[in-house]
């Protein structure tokens, strides 16, 4: 029987970045990446930033980057991100303002539309990055 490696897995948690609404972490280190759950636009607080696709937009990028940072990360070391929109027509918009957030060579990415969205946010997004070494 082959033996198998275990690795390392750690739950990441920040006050910076709003509390998991199930069961689940924000994000998950394990070997030289960290996964980060899917982030709406809520701030830290639980409150949605806003009702439009720009404020929920930027404030997932910006709890994206606290849990990021929270792991030993970066959004520069983010490999794939998958962005999730309730509505494609906000495509363009989601992606000025996801532009902005790596403007060094943007990591390979999935967008897609979904029927529905937890507290009906119009925009999430998950990523997996390398932690510093």
């Amino acid at each position: 029987m082959r033996k198998v490696s275990t690795v390392e897995r750690k739950s990441i948690q920040t006050t910076k970045a709003p509390a998991a609404i199930g069961p689940y972490s924000q994000a998950i280190a394990a070997g030289s990446f960290v996964f980060v759950s899917g982030q709406m636009g809520l701030k830290p607080d639980g409150e949605m930033a806003g009702s439009g696709v720009e404020e929920q937009a930027s404030q997932a990028l910006k709890n994206l980057k606290a849990i990021l940072e929270e792991a030993g990360s970066s959004l520069a070391n983010v490999v794939k991100t998958t962005v999730f929109l309730a509505d494609m027509q906000d495509f363009a918009v989601v992606n000025a303002i996801y532009a902005q957030s790596f403007p060094g060579g943007p990591p390979a990415r999935s967008a897609v539309q979904v029927a529905r969205l937890p507290k009906d946010a119009k925009v999430e997004i998950e990523a997996i990055a390398m932690l510093e070494v």
